[in-house]
C-alpha cells in the first residue's frame, strides 16, 4: 500500500496542511516542525505526487524523452529506465522519436509540443556544437543525454564512452588477443558514440605496443545487427586475420557473431568478442555476450533528477552540470577463456 500525506502527517504529529508546506517548501515553519515532519517522509519512505502538485501550479506532470531510434535497443532501454525513474517522481513521459533527423531534432525541441510537457530529456544525434545557439533559444527546462552538446547553459548526462571502450579492448588483449578488429566506426567523427568509443580503442592499442590497423575497422551506417553483419562479410572478405572484436554496441556484436558463426570461425576459441551497452538480449545468446554495462539506470535517474530541479524552479541560479555515469566490464561467455 502506497504511503499517503496522511500517514507522514500521523506519524509526525502534525496537521496534513502542515505536511504539504513542509512538502511544497513553505517558508514560514519552524525549524523544529519541518525536521519531525522531514524525518516522518524518511522514515516512511513517502514520495510527494509531483503530478498533484503540478496541478496547483500550472504544470502537467509531463516530460518528453527525444530519443533517436527505439528499434536501438539500448534506447529502448534507456526509454524504460527513464520512465521508471520518472514514475517514482509521480511524472509520465512522452517518447518522441527523431530518426537522428536535423530538421526533426530541430522540430520536436519547439512548436506545440513544448507546451504540453513541463521538461525535456533530449538525446541528440544530428545536432553538433554549432547548433548550441538552437538550445540557447529552447525556454522549456531541457538535460541533454548523449554526446553531441558538450558546452552551453544545460544540464548534461552521458556514459564514459573512450573510457568504456578502452576497457573493453584491454579486456581481449588481457586474453592474449593481439589482432583485434572492430564494427561500429562511422567515417570522420570525433564527437559521438563512434568517434568516442574509437578513440578508446586505439588508446588502449598504444597502452598495449600494438599498432593501430584501420584494415581492422568495420565502418557502418546505422548501429544495427545488419550494419554488424555488413561490417563483418566485408572485414573476412578482406583477408584480414583478426582473434578479437570489440563491437561498439551489442547489437552489432550479434550480427557479427552470426556472420563469424556460419563462416566457421568459433567464438571465442578463434574470436573473442566484446559489446557494448549490457542490453537484455546478450544475457541468452549463445555464446552469451561479454559487454560493457553503460549505467544506464544511472543515467535516467541522474536525468530525471536534474529535470525536475530545473522544471521547479526555472530561474534558479544553477550552473550547467556534467554527469558521467559510472561503468562496468561484464565478461560472459563470449571472452571466456577455456
Amino acid at each position: 500500500m502506497s504511503i499517503t500525506m496522511h500517514d507522514v502527517a500521523r506519524l509526525a504529529g502534525v496537521s496534513i496542511k502542515t505536511v504539504s508546506n513542509v512538502v511544497n517548501d513553505y517558508p514560514h515553519i519552524r525549524p523544529e516542525t519541518r525536521d519531525r515532519v522531514s524525518a516522518a517522509i524518511e522514515q516512511l519512505g513517502y514520495r510527494p505526487n509531483l503530478t498533484a502538485r503540478g496541478l496547483r501550479s500550472g504544470r502537467t506532470g509531463v516530460i518528453s524523452l527525444i530519443i533517436p531510434d527505439l528499434r536501438n535497443a539500448y534506447f529502448a532501454e534507456l526509454a524504460d529506465a527513464v520512465m521508471r525513474a520518472a514514475d517514482a517522481q509521480g511524472l509520465s513521459v512522452i517518447i518522441e522519436q527523431s530518426g537522428a533527423e536535423r530538421d526533426r531534432e530541430i522540430g520536436l525541441l519547439g512548436g506545440a509540443r513544448k507546451q504540453k510537457v513541463d521538461g525535456i530529456l533530449f538525446s541528440a544525434l544530428a545536432l553538433g556544437e554549432e547548433d548550441a545557439r538552437i538550445l540557447d533559444e529552447v525556454t522549456t527546462p531541457l538535460v541533454l543525454l548523449g554526446e553531441r552538446i558538450f558546452s552551453g547553459p544545460n544540464d548534461h548526462v552521458t556514459m564514459h564512452n573512450t573510457d568504456g571502450a578502452r576497457a573493453a579492448t584491454a579486456h581481449l588483449l588481457s586474453l592474449g588477443r593481439t589482432r583485434i578488429a572492430v564494427v561500429g566506426a562511422h567515417p570522420g567523427e570525433v564527437i559521438g558514440s563512434a568517434g568516442l568509443r574509437l578513440l578508446g580503442y586505439r588508446e588502449a592499442l598504444a597502452e598495449a605496443g600494438i599498432d593501430y590497423d584501420d584494415r581492422l575497422v568495420g565502418e557502418v551506417g546505422g548501429w544495427f545487427r545488419s550494419g554488424g553483419a555488413e561490417a563483418m562479410r566485408r572485414l573476412l572478405d578482406s583477408g584480414a586475420q583478426f582473434d578479437g572484436l570489440v563491437a561498439f554496441n551489442d547489437s552489432m556484436a550479434l550480427g557479427a557473431m552470426r556472420v563469424m558463426q556460419e563462416a566457421g570461425l568459433r567464438i571465442p576459441a578463434d574470436v573473442a568478442v566484446i559489446g557494448y551497452d549490457d542490453i537484455d538480449e546478450t544475457r541468452y545468446t549463445l555464446p552469451t555476450l561479454s559487454t560493457i554495462d553503460p549505467g544506464k539506470d544511472e543515467i535516467a535517474e541522474v536525468a530525471v533528477r536534474y529535470l525536475i530541479e530545473r522544471i521547479a524552479d526555472p530561474d534558479a541560479a544553477i550552473a550547467p552540470r556534467e554527469h558521467l555515469a559510472a561503468f562496468r566490464l561484464v565478461q560472459r561467455e563470449s571472452s571466456t577463456v577455456a
